[in-house]
């Protein structure tokens, strides 16, 4: 494991702006490496959380020509936290527009955890947009999964975090946790937003990290990243991500044809692995990277490695 792949060094955007697409909302994005190299878009998680500049580093720069924005309602994108018209098909939609906007053909999607439950999304709505899938940490949308992590799962990894998590909700409505913290993640009153938004923000925080990491939990709980990562997680998850029962595994189909690269972490306790193995059954041409030390994050040394290597190896560049 001496051998694994790092991020590539920092790089800025070569230019960025606002796109407005509708519905009231324009959408911050901003493009990195060298134009006209291969084309690829980079679908961040949450949903809410916004792109970073760490996401940036997962290509060549020399090779790659990325595009990276923040979701509706999330990061530099206006209004900020906004539920009204952010679904997961205005996304999918935004997507395209920013296609449009760059003027390629196709494009290589890149996401990860929610950004995975997107990319495959947009892949069957647009099969012949997609040039190749990188998906990590798999998220299907499915009730199981969300029960998982609200209800009876992670809860038993993090007794100490799940019970602040819960605690803060009274007694009475504990048997509906999501319900009860949509509450007061849309409350008139601020000072209950925000304290709501920042337990929510605090317990999936503690579930993507396979080592504890002061600084990451101090960037999801901060006030502005919380408020956006819990209302409009709460708000897709409240709404089984605008998705039907089993749909993202039923139309696999759509996309076989599609050269994909999984990277899993086998101890990630946000996404187990049991989603990214059921797509594997529906998917058989995808290549399965189970990281036996990795957990969730992206910034995990074997999951760096695995998404690195995949992003070279689409961009024709060996190992």
């Amino acid at each position: 494991m001496t051998d694994r792949r790092t991020l590539y060094p920092p790089i800025e955007p070569y230019a960025s702006g606002m796109l407005d697409v509708g519905d009231g909302h324009s959408i911050y994005w901003e493009r990195c490496g060298t134009p006209g190299g291969k084309p690829a878009v980079f679908l961040h998680g949450g949903p809410g959380s916004g792109i970073s500049p760490k996401q940036r580093q997962q290509f060549d720069p020399a090779l790659y020509d990325v595009l990276l924005f923040d979701q509706r309602g999330c990061g530099r994108s206006t209004p900020f936290a906004s539920l009204e018209n952010n679904t997961t098909w205005h996304l999918v939609a935004d997507i395209e527009r920013l296609r449009a906007m760059v003027g390629c053909d196709k494009w290589l999607v890149f996401g990860g955890s929610w950004g995975s439950t997107l990319s495959l999304a947009y892949a069957q709505t647009h099969p012949d947009r997609a040039s190749e899938l990188v998906l990590r940490g798999i998220f299907l949308a499915g009730q199981n999964e969300a029960d998982w992590l609200y209800k009876y799962g992670a809860s038993e990894l993090y007794p100490e975090a799940w019970a602040e998590f819960a605690g803060h909700i009274p007694e009475a409505e504990r048997h509906d946790l999501p319900t009860a913290y949509q509450k007061r993640l849309t409350s008139d009153d601020q000072s209950v937003r925000l304290a709501a938004a920042k337990i929510w923000s605090m317990w999936e925080g503690v579930t993507v990290t396979l080592l504890p990491d002061p600084e990451m939990m101090a960037d999801f709980t901060a006030d502005d990243h919380a408020v956006a990562v819990a209302r409009i997680e709460n708000h897709y998850f409240m709404h089984d991500c605008w998705l039907e029962p089993g749909q993202l595994l039923r139309d696999v189909r759509k996309i076989r044809h599609i050269p994909g690269v999984i990277v899993q972490g086998r101890h990630d306790c946000c996404t187990p692995p049991a989603a990214a193995w059921a797509l594997k059954q529906a998917w058989p041409e995808v290549a399965l990277q189970i990281i036996p030390d990795g957990g969730h994050l992206f910034t995990e040394p074997g999951i760096t490695d695995g998404l690195v290597r995949a992003s070279d190896r689409f961009a024709g560049k060996s190992a």
